[in-house]
This record gives structure tokens, C-alpha cells and sequence, in this order.
């Protein structure tokens, strides 16, 4: 089964990366860019009995930095 982690960095974090990306945008001609936020997704290929309280799991040990990050699931 395939299991997809989307991880943003939580509201009120700085996000470097999308600040950057905002820059770029900007210099690059795109007006009316106001903010950028930059995350990661995460594509697990589990077994099909994997249940979600085993992927939450997954994330509050390793895959999110959940002090400042914040997780969503998309199982199917």
C-alpha cells in the first residue's frame, strides 16, 4: 500500500528555504508572490495491513520534527 507523509514546518517557524524562494520569484518577475512555504513529502510503500497508529508512529519518532514541524497522512 502506498502511504503518502506530507511535513510543513509549523506556523510561526522561520522558513529559510521559502523566503528564498519568495526572493526568486520576485527576481525572476513573478509580482504578488507574498509567502512561501517549503515542506517535504514523504512516499512509504507499506504492507496492506499497515495501520495509520503505525505510521503516526513512524512520523513522531523519525520522519517529522514534530517540535516544529506538523504531519499529515494520506493512506491509499
Amino acid at each position: 500500500m502506498k502511504v503518502r507523509v506530507d511535513v510543513m514546518l509549523k506556523t510561526g517557524v522561520l522558513d529559510p528555504q521559502g523566503e528564498a524562494v519568495r526572493h526568486a520569484l520576485g527576481s525572476l518577475g513573478f509580482e504578488g508572490v507574498e509567502g512561501v512555504r517549503q515542506g517535504k513529502v514523504i512516499e512509504l510503500d507499506v504492507a496492506q495491513d499497515t495501520d495509520e497508529a503505525t505510521i503516526r508512529e513512524m512520523c513522531e519518532k523519525l520522519l517529522a520534527n514534530t517540535v516544529i514541524e506538523s504531519y499529515a497522512i494520506h493512506m491509499g
